[in-house]
């Protein structure tokens, strides 16, 4: 299944890695879901992810956050941005992750904020879900 995982999802997945977030991610690396990513997207995730606070949450460092970005780079596909969606968020910094979802035909979009896509990703055939709901899904 093609997904989209919001940059919580990263995030969450970076800091606690016995939660749903962690075991989608390890997902996409066993190849069991087809975890999709754009230039902009990802480098959201690396300049997030290295945020001091949740560096110390995860009791990581920069280098540790890179090399788990490194991982993530080996396995997520990536998607060409050919067209622009927007405006169709009320977050405009919500957009990226929606034209990644659009332009790569994802069937999901993984979000702990499912109410900031609730309304412009079904429009487009995008499923909206949290990590469990998400997790349970593919394990059903």
């Amino acid at each position: 299944m093609r997904v989209v995982l919001d940059t919580n999802v990263i995030v969450a997945a970076f800091r606690s890695p016995r939660g749903a977030s962690a075991r989608l991610v390890n997902a996409g690396r066993l190849a069991r879901i087809e975890a999709l990513v754009s230039g902009a997207l990802f480098f959201e995730y690396e300049a997030v992810l290295t945020r001091a606070e949740h560096l110390l949450a995860a009791g990581a460092n920069a280098n540790d956050a890179r090399r788990f970005l490194d991982a993530l780079a080996l396995w997520a596909k990536p998607v060409r941005i050919a067209y622009l969606w927007r405006p169709q968020l009320s977050d405009a910094d919500d957009e990226m992750v929606l034209e990644c979802a659009v332009n790569g035909r994802a069937a999901a979009l993984v979000s702990f904020e499912t109410a900031t896509f609730a309304v412009a990703a079904p429009r487009f055939g995008i499923e909206v879900l949290t990590p469990v709901a998400f997790w349970s899904r593919i394990n059903s």
